[in-house]
């Protein structure tokens, strides 16, 4: 069902570069102005230039950050600072960090997939995705026939197929990069060229549908750009550089995204808390010092309820437990499955953000009343500044219910997961034009 394929890379070369942590970024969707000046700053080559380029006000059609991507790119391959992988590989990539200060770790690896329609069933997204992001990827493509951040997929492999293949490959050899990134999380890439590995994890993900955790933005218009070059008679463009990994992994996390809310007009804080108390039981949970506390109640293992958090502007911190679920499906969009129905998130958009506060979908599409953060004690502390009137705490979205909703043809609400750690980008390069059949 999944047909992926090894390609020959493109890495930083070692006696060119030294630093590796000095030309790698996050992906380029989380990184702000901001911050791609200061990674421009970091160093002359840093993958910002390809990947997020800055933009001039006297750019136009020749000149461009596009342009000025391509050239970067040819610049650096005949400086030797980027250098081709000797053979097609598959890249073993493992991630270490911390998660509610507990040490993981998370395998995958990294590959060519090849792209095709949703429809066909064997590639399931999970987020709807905008078209101006695409519009911006697709240019990008054109303009270097190069993939620079990876998508993020899973799959299901309860018997570690790939991972034993992987590290029976690797063997007990010192990984090809190891790097720790600017918040300290170790990152390691190990070529794997070993053909008989590479066959056994070719086959074995023939059997696998793929479930596109971050980038759908990226594959879409991975898929744009195959059908362009096809049309124009060029074939073999139909890989997108993606991570897998196992959705048994040990070393997945998914962090909640919890909800700010603000410029509500007229907020009235003991109207808001009848109208929850229709739908919900609302219990004062104290102060903000025991937000601990809180969490540790929303998330007891044999909790199945749909619980919120709530903070406002008074200090105060309630627990939010719905009472009718049913009831509460009622109010959500009847175009939905029950799946989607049955999300933490789908409740408090509909339930809450739209129906009691009115904040609707288009609004919250624009991030108009409504921020988001993964960080819970940041969301109080915007309210006690003053930035925002309410904050909602939610549960992390479970991996089973992320892929019930793909299975349904569905799409997650926005701003429904957030995998951690993120894929760093510029470890490793996919060239289209030179991995073609």
């Amino acid at each position: 069902m999944a047909n992926i394929t090894p390609f020959i890379g493109l890495r930083y070369n070692n006696e060119k570069v030294n630093n590796l942590t000095a030309v790698v970024t996050p992906p380029y969707d989380i990184i702000d102005e901001k911050e791609q000046a200061r990674y421009y700053a970091e160093h002359p080559a840093n993958i910002i230039r390809l990947e997020l380029g800055l933009v001039f006000p006297d750019d136009d059609e020749s000149n461009n950050r596009y342009t000025r991507a391509h050239q970067y790119l040819e610049r650096w391959i005949e400086d030797e600072i980027l250098s081709y992988e000797s053979k097609p590989a598959l890249y073993l990539y493992q991630q270490e960090f911390k998660a509610h200060d507990t040490s993981m770790v998370r395998n995958g690896f990294i590959c060519g997939l090849k792209v095709e329609d949703y429809a066909q069933g064997n590639i399931l997204p999970h987020e709807e995705t905008l078209s101006k992001p695409k519009a911006d990827r697709l240019q990008l493509m054109r303009a270097t026939q190069s993939n620079f951040s990876s998508i993020f997929g899973l799959y299901s492999d309860t018997e570690n197929v790939v991972q034993k293949a992987l590290f029976n490959a690797v063997e007990v050899t010192e990984p090809d990069i190891e790097i720790y990134d600017e918040v300290n999380e170790a990152h390691r890439i190990w070529a794997v060229t070993n053909e008989e590995a590479i066959q056994t994890i070719v086959n074995f993900m023939q059997d696998q549908q793929i479930f596109i955790a971050d980038g759908h933005h990226r594959y879409e218009t991975a898929l744009e750009y195959a059908r362009e070059m096809k049309a124009a008679g060029h074939e073999g463009y139909d890989y997108v550089m993606t991570t897998l990994v196992n959705m048994f992994d040990p070393g997945l996390v998914i962090l909640p995204t919890h909800r700010m809310v603000g410029d509500l007009q007229d907020l009235n804080l003991q109207a808001l808390r009848e109208q929850l108390e229709a739908f919900f039981n609302v219990r004062p949970f104290g102060s903000k010092e025991q937000l601990p506390d809180l969490l540790t109640e929303m998330t007891k293992p044999w909790q199945e309820k749909h619980l919120f958090g709530m903070y406002d502007q008074t200090g105060h911190l309630y627990l939010l437990e719905l009472k009718d679920a049913e009831a509460a499906r009622n109010q959500l969009p009847t175009d939905r499955s029950d799946a989607w129905k049955g999300l933490d998130v789908a409740v408090l958009d509909n339930l809450i953000l739209d129906h009691i506060l009115g904040i609707g979908a288009a609004e919250r599409r624009e991030q108009k009343n409504v921020e988001y953060t993964k960080d819970a004690r940041e969301a109080l502390t915007r309210v006690d500044q003053g930035d925002h009137q309410l904050a909602f705490i939610l549960n992390p979205t479970r991996i089973d219910e992320i892929i019930a909703v793909a299975r349904a043809g569905d799409k997650m609400p926005q701003k429904a997961t957030y995998f951690y750690p993120k894929l760093l980008t510029g470890l490793v390069i996919n060239p289209l034009y030179k991995n073609l059949p």
